[in-house]
This record gives C-alpha cells, structure tokens and sequence, in this order.
C-alpha cells in the first residue's frame, strides 16, 4: 500500500515550471486531426488553438444515473446503469474565428482579408453542430503535465454571451463527448516532463564518455605506482654514485 504524498497533490493550471507553457484547449476536425495517444507528442497543424481560457479554467462532468434492484425485504442486491454522460465546460476569453467556430459551429463563420486585415461573418442558425476532436492539457506540480483527448465531441448548451462596461466577452460552450469505436467518451494521459530542455541541452550537459585507455582500473593503478617506485629507486641510485 502506498504512503501518502505531497508531491501528487496538484492544481491545474496553464504553466509549469520554469515558464512552461502547457495549459489550454485546441480542436481540429474528425476525419481530419488525429488524437493523440500520449501526454507529450506535439499536436499536428490539423489542431486550432483556443487561445485564453477564462479563470474558472475547465470543468469536467460525468453525471451517472444508475437504478437499485432490491430483494424481498428491501435489501438492496444489484445496482444497474441507467444512463452516462461526459461533458467539458470552459470560457474562451478571446473573438477569433477558432472560439466563434467552436460556439456558433464551424460552418456558420466567414474570414475574409480587406485590406490586410481579417474580417469575420457569424451566422447563428440552428444548424446542428459537427463532431470534433478536442484537446485539454494543464501543467501540475512535480513537473508533470495531464493531457485530457476528446475524440468524438459535439457543442451542446452555450451560456448567455455578456456585453458589458468592464467584463470581458466570454464565449462559454458545453462540449457533450460521444463514445468512440473503443467505447471511450475521453482519454486521460499524465507524465513527467523535463523543465524546457531539450535532447540536446541534456546531451551537452552529460560528462564525456571515456574511452577503455582513459577508464581507471585497480589493474592500471598497481601498474603506474610500480613504474613510480622503480623511477624513484633509478633517481636515488644515479645520486649515490
């Protein structure tokens, strides 16, 4: 049985150790963005970045209904699954077309460049939202980082939208996550990372390796003080005479 540790006990949050970046939340197309399978691999180009996410970060819900079956009685012998359902909330604090995309469905948003700038067209409808794949990730404490993969999720309820004098335009949708193939509505992935360096940099930083001349035996020492000793005794002689 383990021993209770301090070094397990995390928050989530978007940076870890020594200024690295890992918080946040992206999506790309099923069909399109392949999900990853670990914590650590870099997300292809077929991923969109969601920019800042609002304070209250990401909430995970998994509401379970389960139905009792009690014996003549009334004691309670089996308890049976009704209904599961997985779900991610979180606000996006940033107006580009990748948040507008994930709230208003990526279909109902146009960006076109007038001069040298983007303009950005909403339609809100109430097409049906696609299938997307999303992607969680937070730093946590012992220089590790949690990666939460999404493969099948659809938006579903969407919070008022709040244009106010100081307060910031949030854009806050539920992402519902479906089974895929295998069953699974999300993968949870968590490793060690190292604090920014690279293959390289820990290569520099490792002591040269030595070839077997350079390697010291008890062998070669017992050799170099008798060579020592005979040397000494030739020099003492050459004196005397």
């Amino acid at each position: 049985m383990g021993k209770p540790n301090a070094q397990m006990v995390s928050v989530g949050k978007p940076h870890g150790d020594g200024g690295r970046y890992a918080g946040g939340a992206w999506y790309g197309k099923v069909g399109e963005a392949t999900p990853p399978t670990d914590a650590t691999t870099a997300l292809t180009d077929k991923f969109h970045d969601l920019g800042y996410l609002s304070e209250d970060g990401v909430t995970n819900t998994i509401d379970r209904d389960s139905e009792d079956i009690n014996a003549f009685g009334g004691d309670r012998v089996l308890s049976v699954t009704t209904s599961r359902a997985e779900s991610f909330q979180f606000g996006m604090l940033e107006t580009t077309p990748e948040t507008l995309a994930v709230t208003y469905g990526p279909d109902n948003v146009e960006t076109k460049t007038v001069g040298g700038k983007d303009q950005i067209t909403v339609k809100h409808n109430s097409a049906e939202p696609p299938e997307l794949v999303y992607v969680f990730e937070f730093a946590m404490t012992g220089n590790r980082v949690k990666r939460i993969v999404v493969p099948v999720g659809k938006t579903g309820d969407v919070d008022d939208v709040t244009y106010a004098d100081g307060e910031a335009i949030t854009y806050t949708p539920t992402i519902n996550a479906f089974p895929d193939m295998n069953g699974n509505t999300a993968y949870e992935y968590i490793a060690y990372v190292t604090g920014g360096e690279t293959a390289a940099d820990e290569a520099a930083n490792e002591p040269a390796a030595l070839s077997d001349a350079e390697v010291p035996t008890l062998a070669k020492a017992a050799t170099k003080a008798a060579t020592k000793r005979k040397t000494t005794t030739k020099t003492t002689a050459a004196k005397t005479a």
